[in-house]
């Protein structure tokens, strides 16, 4: 759902094993639904809601959106996004979409991330033209930068991917200039692919986790 790119940062939007849960939200009480990693699952009738130890990934309300567009004004993230920083106008046109064709469609995972009731981010996992599979994309406000949390939402999101949809290899694409993302995407366990190099000339690297590489809890 993010802006489609020229594709300059496309890592813009990161637990240990244990922490990690997948709930089956019309359970009562919440059952965990993770599956087997190699079990397809092309696309969760709605997007679950995960927990890490410290945040929590669900839908989001339409009371978000004044977070959000604040989260995508912030030229510190949106820089790292897309075509880069956009106007407030577009920024609300897209959080309308995420209800009226990703949520409504059903295309792909897009979450709100919270910590202690806070909406602090934003996170995505779908399919990438880049390479055949799936990407993340996630974002955090500069407002919790620097504890952490960024590996903790990307580790999340790997799990998600093995777990759930039943991947085994999850990619990010990330601006070669970018490096707090790509020191996450390292620690995380993702390697270097290749560079595309994009019309502007500048170059986006392509990296990806392997199933069979280490555990997210491996450091």
């Amino acid at each position: 759902m993010s802006r489609q790119p020229n594709r300059r940062h496309r890592h813009f939007w990161t637990i240990e094993w244990t922490d990690v849960h997948v709930y089956d939200r019309g359970a009562t009480p919440a059952v965990p639904i993770l599956g087997r990693p190699g079990s397809r699952v092309a696309s969760p009738l709605v997007t679950s809601t995960l927990r890490t130890q410290r945040l929590v990934l669900g839908r989001y309300v339409p009371e978000d959106e004044e977070g959000f567009v604040a989260l995508f004004q912030d030229t510190r993230v949106s820089r790292w996004m897309g075509d880069g920083p956009s106007s407030e106008a577009a920024d609300r046109a897209l959080f309308g979409r995420v209800f009226t064709t990703v949520y409504a469609d059903d295309l792909f995972d897009v979450w709100a991330v919270r910590r202690d009731g806070r909406l602090v981010g934003h996170a995505e996992i779908k399919p990438t033209d880049v390479v055949e599979g799936y990407e993340i994309i996630y974002a955090l406000t500069p407002q919790v930068w620097g504890c952490g949390l960024g590996v903790e939402l990307a580790e999340a999101l790997v799990a998600y991917g093995f777990h759930t949809l039943g991947l085994t290899e999850v990619h990010a694409t990330v601006a070669a200039s970018n490096k707090v993302s790509l020191h996450v995407l390292r620690k995380v366990g993702f390697e270097h692919i290749r560079d595309i190099t994009e019309n502007d000339g500048s170059i986006t690297l392509l990296l990806t986790r392997s199933i069979s590489d280490r555990s997210p809890s491996g450091r």
